[in-house]
């Protein structure tokens, strides 16, 4: 008797699946190193590659090297991490939420970490406007502002774990009680600022226009610190995130404990967009419309759906940047201000149409 071997294809099928989503995950990867070297090359003056690589191999020059090292370079790779990070958390909430509408910036998680940031300028006296050339925030001691913006951040992420736990989490619910929290702690907010001085009004209202030129180096190390460590745990968490995704039974059915990874998740969504808030005002969308785009391409599966997304984000938000500081130079507008205008139209497609995938 003839048997006869079964070659189905699927094992090469998933081979191409694989490779296809490796391919497109590098190819965004390169894109985002051209974009950088771009965006460092760019500005009110045009520095030709040759000299940005000669101002790497030797930092400590003046003149060009200067403005390299010290100013493009630091808003620069304030940009790649901001936008790295957002998308990160907006992809984390989406899943564990299993709400395609979330994002910390729609939630109104960024709204309360402006509120504690600001509570720390002016109440606790972190933060003044520097009147130098740039009229800058500076904020005198990053640790308290950073510390407040979570405290404000967990109150509204506790407040949504709550209505997610024990009330219906459909997607307009939670966009609801997201809407709540931001006009709560936008009006708590303005309620800091009737108290305050000239320049603490000046300097809140400078520093929630979300802007990545005002990182220092020390505000990008702070940043990098909480960030990278945040994106290595969503991506050891991969498989729970796709459990999931698949519901809350399924997941449980899998080994996964589900309340202490949503609870944890969201932790680390909240101190990823309080430590963004703290040094660079307040951004919007990007952790929205990353994850929507990268969906639409490579899927839901969160391996390749949140290495994709974040790298989307560091790429929309350093592109932002670069019109920003192009669109009306030598001014610069506020970052914030684009990315607005970016996801705004995007957000009232998906709450209106709902036809995400």
């Amino acid at each position: 008797m003839h048997l006869e071997v079964n070659t189905s294809p699927e094992p090469d099928g998933y081979l191409h699946y694989i490779r296809q989503k490796g391919l497109f995950i590098a190819g965004t990867g390169l894109c985002l190193i051209l974009l950088f070297l771009v965006a460092i090359a760019v500005g009110s003056s045009f520095i030709p590659i040759p000299e940005i690589a000669a101002a790497f191999l030797s930092p400590s020059g003046g003149g060009v090297s200067n403005i390299v090292m010290n100013v493009r370079l630091p808003r620069v790779l304030s940009a790649v991490i901001a936008g790295a990070g957002l998308a990160a958390a907006g992809v984390v909430m989406q899943s564990v939420l299993r709400n395609p509408l979330s994002s910390p910036y729609t939630l109104g998680v960024s709204h309360a970490a402006a509120f504690g940031a600001a509570f720390a300028i002016t109440v606790l006296g972190a933060g003044s406007l520097s009147h130098l050339i740039s009229d800058s925030v500076v904020v005198r001691n990053p640790y308290i502002v950073t510390i407040c913006a979570f405290a404000g951040a967990m109150c509204a992420t506790t407040a949504l774990l709550v209505v997610a736990k024990y009330r219906s989490s459909q997607p307009e619910v939670m966009i609801l009680v997201g809407v709540a929290l931001a006009a709560l702690f936008t009006a708590g907010t303005t309620f800091l600022q009737y108290f305050s001085s000239a320049d603490q009004i000046a300097a809140i209202v400078f520093w929630t226009f979300g802007d990545v030129g005002r990182a220092t180096w020390s505000d990008l190390i702070l940043i990098t610190a909480i960030v990278l460590p945040s994106l290595g745990y969503f991506l050891f968490r991969r498989w729970d995130y796709n459990a999931i995704d698949a519901g809350d039974e399924t997941a449980h059915s899998l080994g996964v404990n589900v309340e202490r990874i949503r609870s944890f998740a969201m932790l680390l969504s909240s101190l990823i967009t309080a430590v963004v808030v703290s040094f660079l005002g307040i951004i919007g969308f990007i952790g929205l419309v990353s994850p929507h785009m990268m969906r639409r391409v490579i899927g839901s599966d969160q391996r390749y759906l949140l290495p994709a997304s974040c790298i989307a984000g560091a790429i929309l938000l350093l592109g932002a940047d670069m019109v920003a500081r192009l669109i009306i130079a030598p001014a610069v507008l506020p970052v914030g201000v684009l990315t607005a205008f970016l996801g705004a139209p995007l957000f009232i497609y998906l709450l209106i149409g709902r036809n995400v995938t």
